[in-house]
């Protein structure tokens, strides 16, 4: 991907005019707030940032990936709880459908999905259940008319006024031993407020606190045979395909963050005075902003060269999903997402910290906004994958590959 095409600068341009309009002012009082309003949801849907992956037939639109990406990435500069709200929506929740659906499931949900008026949600950690996917415990049994749902699910955003939730069940143990416990999992479309659906906790978050990241307790919950999407035993597929999409999403949101951090210190060092000079006259200073600058650029090179591969891939991760012009990485496309959120969650990271110590004593406080920025960098470092566990899953690819397998 050597640049980008007019309706990509278009998309972007847009999404940050709604970033700088309607969201970064009401930044720090939604954050104190512990909430986000109607209102901003409303808006995503006005301007169809709901629907940025959803197809048109269904009144999405039908973003290609890197676009998309790079909306996510404008909104979170706006503010990160606003971009983690809409990756998950249109990340994992979407391509769920997209690629496990039947047609009429897709008919039913991605209208409501794309216009705003329905909000997805993805419910597959439990409290046993982080990393390990193989440890869930909701337990979803056969009834004459379909499933029964008991259990918990937790760190579920959007839960609160998802009208969708992806749920991802125990169905039954895996047929052998020595078999992945994941083949025992089926994933579920539930309606958002359905009898037995209940919110038992909201965590008290680091950053992103206007994000509302719940505990939802699944209490006998009935769902018809058709709520199933895709086959009794393979949820983790659905699930593991997903997740490809939930991290470039997220480290598009990541990248949003660091960007704002080096955007306020750029302003800032400019700005301060000390020893009768500004801060940026330093060299010290001048090779933090440097190292800002690199980061965010090879982050975000390396998360658009691999959109352009999963792109490429279509509906099925499986293959190489190398396009005519795209670099090649000699890494499956799991592993190459891996890549991509642990450089741009690493990447805000670092940055954000170093804003915090440009601003020195004022970074510190919650008056000036780094030190907001380096709250909700944290958690993209933990969400969809630990930067320990996507370390794994790339190596474990890595081997593989060497093998042969």
């Amino acid at each position: 991907m050597t640049r980008l095409t007019d309706e990509q600068l278009e998309i972007r341009a847009l999404a940050r005019e709604f970033a700088l309009g309607e969201l970064r002012p009401h930044a720090e009082a939604w954050d104190a707030a512990r909430a986000l309003p109607e209102e901003v949801f409303r808006g995503l849907a006005d301007i169809g940032f709901l629907g940025l992956r959803a197809p048109e037939a269904h009144g999405g639109l039908d973003l290609d990936l890197p676009t998309a990406l790079l909306a996510v990435e404008a909104l979170a500069w706006g503010e990160a709880a606003v971009g983690l709200s809409v990756a998950i929506h249109a990340g994992p929740v979407t391509r769920a459908l997209l690629t496990a659906g039947t047609p009429a499931q897709q008919s039913r949900w991605l209208p409501g999905l794309a216009d705003g008026s329905c909000l997805g949600a993805f419910a597959l950690s439990e409290s046993e259940a982080g990393s390990d996917v193989g440890a869930v415990a909701l337990r979803a049994e056969a009834a004459d008319d379909g499933w029964i749902l008991t259990g918990e699910k937790r760190w579920v955003t959007n839960g609160v006024r998802a009208g969708l939730l992806v749920v991802f069940a125990r169905t039954g143990a895996p047929a052998e031993a020595d078999t992945p416990a994941t083949e025992g999992l089926t994933a579920f479309l539930v309606e958002g407020g359905a009898d037995g659906i209940r919110v038992v906790g909201r965590e008290r978050t680091l950053g992103l606190c206007a994000s509302e990241t719940v505990t939802l307790a699944f209490e006998g919950v009935r769902l018809p045979e058709d709520a199933r999407l895709g086959s009794v035993g393979e949820g983790w597929s659905v699930a593991r395909d997903a997740l490809v999409h939930g991290r470039l999403f997220v480290a598009a949101q990541a990248l949003g963050i660091a960007q704002a951090a080096q955007e306020h210190a750029v302003r800032y060092a400019g700005e301060r005075e000390q020893f009768g000079r500004s801060l940026d006259a330093f060299g010290g200073i001048q090779e933090k902003l440097a190292g800002m600058a690199i980061r965010i650029a090879q982050a975000r090179a390396l998360l658009l060269e691999t959109a352009v591969r999963v792109d490429a891939a279509g509906l099925d991760l499986r293959g190489d999903g190398v396009s005519e012009g795209a670099l090649h990485h000699p890494v499956s496309l799991e592993a190459a997402a891996a890549m991509a959120k642990v450089t741009a969650s690493e990447a805000a990271m670092w940055v954000s910290d170093e804003a915090v110590q440009i601003f020195g004593g004022y970074g510190y406080m919650r008056d000036y906004p780094v030190e907001k920025l380096m709250r909700d960098a944290k958690g993209t470092e933990i969400y969809e994958g630990t930067s320990e566990v996507l370390r794994w899953v790339i190596a474990r690819e890595l081997v593989r590959e060497a093998a042969g397998g």
